[in-house]
């Protein structure tokens, strides 16, 4: 006897049933068990073609559904179906969501304060290091940062999250238990670590095709408030996400590029028709207030935020340590000696590892990379590849 399970696996699996028919049926007639045990005319009686009402009726490959099912727990993966009610509400309510996900971590999919960020794999260091602000930025405010796992943009959203000790989910176009590109398994073990997840409606197993991501972009896209394009070239995949959004009524933001790069020209075409133009983070925050609950000038957005975090507009004066003390008591000047201390572990020269500068300014992980940020946009930090640091 199939498990309950394996019916709803069963039910995607019928050639001709997609994402749409399963909600008709489901919508219809209820749990998918009680489906298989309809005959053809009453299944066709919903709307459903005759030749896919059939096939319906003739399935019975259940014995390697309920093999893949018993397969989950040793990947750490669970079935997320669409009754179930941590499904993600904002996903159950656009055309086609998908009927269940394969989840793995132990993230609550019920999050409504989801927020895309996707773009070129092919980033520009200005394009990855915006990516890592804004993640690092909305996962401290306390929202959680959806992305696709791939190169560049992707990743630095995910780690700048990641960095911010937030929330981030990484949808997939392949199964769970294939990691695509292989260089970012580590990265993937950190989103489940530190209670992320990661997701795809695909079949344990499967290699990540190029036919899967079009379709996985609906879901990434579906799950948030709003996508963020923060490069993307003429004919990228991340302007299908953004497309994806703005027909299931999402809000799409796009930051600015320059016009002498390739890399820029689809996220700029996406600000000329009515994308939110991006410098910080207030400007998502802002634009999305009505649909979090209340108006939000730029005040209450900062004062939002669980942990501190760095306001992008902000300037601090950069002072000496002796200077502080002999002017007042150098109790009120915290930050601007915890920015001295970072700024005396660099050089012009030498490009300095983020935990090497955690460990010689013996200042806590997260002022570090808050510091780090601020003195990067007021011109102090240059920040390279692979987390290092120099003075600009």
């Amino acid at each position: 006897m199939p498990s309950d399970d394996a019916y709803w696996l069963a039910l995607r699996r019928v050639h001709g049933v997609g994402p749409r028919t399963c909600r008709l049926l489901i919508d219809k007639f209820g749990p998918p068990e009680k489906i298989f045990k309809m005959d053809a005319d009453e299944i066709a009686a919903a709307g459903v073609a005759r030749n896919v009402a059939r096939s319906i009726v003739a399935f019975n490959d259940f014995e390697s559904l309920d093999k893949e099912l018993c397969e989950l727990p040793r990947i750490g993966a669970r079935l997320l179906k669409w009754t179930d009610p941590d499904y993600p509400p904002n996903l159950r309510h656009i055309a086609d969501p998908p009927p269940y996900l394969f989840v793995r971590g132990a993230a609550k999919m019920d999050e409504t304060n989801c927020i895309a960020i996707v773009g070129a794999r092919a980033a520009s260091d200005a394009g990855r290091r915006m990516a890592q602000r804004l993640g690092l930025e909305l996962a401290a405010k306390g929202f959680v940062v959806v992305s696709g796992l791939a190169r560049g943009i992707d990743g630095e959203a995910h780690q700048g999250a990641l960095d911010a000790h937030g929330a981030t989910v990484a949808v997939l176009g392949c199964g769970v238990d294939v990691v695509y590109p292989a260089e970012h398994r580590k990265l993937a073990d950190a989103i489940i670590e530190g209670g992320g997840a990661i997701v795809s409606e695909l079949s344990i197993g499967t290699p990540p095709m190029p036919e899967n991501f079009p379709v996985r972009n609906r879901i990434l896209s579906g799950l948030c408030l709003g996508v963020i394009i923060v490069e993307a070239a003429e004919k990228s995949g991340s302007l299908i996400s953004a497309r994806m959004a703005l027909e299931q009524d999402r809000q799409v933001f796009a930051v600015p590029g320059s016009p002498l790069t390739g890399k820029t020209r689809g996220s700029n075409r996406l600000l000329k028709e009515g994308a939110r133009l991006v410098e910080c983070v207030e400007d998502v925050i802002e634009e999305l207030a009505a649909q979090l609950g209340q108006p939000l000038g730029r005040q209450q957005i900062a004062n939002r935020a669980p942990a501190p975090v760095v306001e992008p507009r902000t300037v601090w004066p950069l002072i000496s340590s002796s200077a502080a003390a002999g002017s007042r008591d150098t109790a009120e000047f915290p930050e601007m000696l915890d920015a001295n201390s970072i700024l005396q572990c660099l050089t012009h020269d030498d490009r300095l590892h983020v935990d090497s500068i955690i460990e010689v300014s013996g200042l806590n992980a997260q002022t570090v990379l808050r510091l780090l940020l601020e003195l990067e946009l007021t011109g102090r930090v240059a920040q390279h590849p692979g987390k290092l640091f120099s003075l600009a």
